[in-house]
């Protein structure tokens, strides 16, 4: 049986298939409909210094193989999470990956500094890059002296693992990885959320109440290979491909293009257990082909430019 473990930088995983942040929660919201301890990782939403209200509503719309989302980054705030969610999630052996935010530098360091503090939390997602909120997070993932300078500054917070995530709408997504190598990053992931937009041609009103919003989905997968595909070649630090995965093949692509792991994102509202699914398809594919672990296939598209 083909070896699953995966690492990126301290962070040591049982399998590639992590849950992306934004679409589990924070657990126990699906610790009934999944085994999380099956789970490569747990990604849970943004945590902020601060507890955020998110965004008016209607905050999500069905788009053709796709979801728009403007959901806008509501959370308990760091004391909260560590006060409410942080005992359940030490119960299970599934490692703890929390992604923050911040409107500033300062309360990312903030941020950053107190879940060092905190047993249980076994590395940080750097969110520079969500396109729901106006100001702060999307404006650092594409300034790419913003975005160094907030990768440097929790770098310099934390010894925890640390994986920035990327911003898909750059005109050269590897000189952000290569800042964020740079920079002292464990890894990177990507993509993040395309910013798009739906209108009710009856009201002739935005659909979401936000205006505008992310599309994630099934839509957005090839875009999100290419992507990931420029990154791993950009750096040598591991790269966590996210964006559309909604069955095995999908993941597969990901990891022959080069990441290092993968996150399940908005299929696990259909079917909660996609991420145990792709998984178990990953697994009878490193079988069938040969290969003994993920990192023997990781990198071995045949094509090159």
């Amino acid at each position: 049986m083909a070896d699953l473990q995966v690492s990126i930088g301290a962070l040591k995983m049982k399998t590639p298939v992590m849950v992306a942040s934004g679409t589990f929660g924070y657990g126990p919201e699906y610790a009934q409909l999944v085994d999380l301890n099956q789970l490569g990782a747990i990604v849970v939403k943004g945590i902020a210094s601060e507890p955020t209200k998110g965004n008016p509503p209607p905050r999500t719309f069905e788009t053709p193989s796709g979801l728009l989302n403007a959901i806008g980054l509501p959370n308990p705030g760091v004391e909260g999470f560590i006060t409410e969610y942080l005992p359940f999630l030490r119960q299970h052996t599934v490692p703890v990956v929390v992604n923050i935010w911040g409107r500033t530098i300062e309360e990312y360091v903030a941020v950053a500094r107190r879940l060092s503090e905190a047993d249980g939390v076994h590395a940080l997602e750097v969110n520079v890059s969500c396109p729901n909120i106006k100001e702060g997070s999307a404006l650092f993932g594409t300034d790419l002296d913003a975005f160094t300078r907030v990768v440097e500054a929790v770098r310099a917070a934390t010894t925890l693992p640390l994986i920035p995530k990327l911003a898909p709408n750059v005109a050269d997504i590897g000189a952000f990885a290569r800042a964020a190598e740079n920079a002292g990053a464990d890894g990177i992931s990507l993509i993040n959320s395309l910013p798009a937009m739906a209108v009710n041609i009856e009201t002739r009103r935005p659909e979401l109440g936000n205006g505008t919003g992310g599309l994630t989905g099934a839509a957005i997968h090839p875009f999100a290979v290419k992507m990931v595909w420029e990154a791993a070649r950009a750096v040598q630090i591991p790269v966590i491909g996210i964006g559309g995965i909604t069955n095995a093949r999908d993941a597969l692509e990901f990891l022959i293009v080069g990441a290092h792991a993968v996150a399940v994102g908005t299929a696990s509202f259909t079917d909660p257990n996609t991420a145990l699914d792709v998984t178990a398809g990953i697994a009878d594919y490193l079988d069938r082909h040969g290969y003994p672990s993920v990192d023997a296939l990781r990198g071995t598209l045949k094509w090159e430019r």
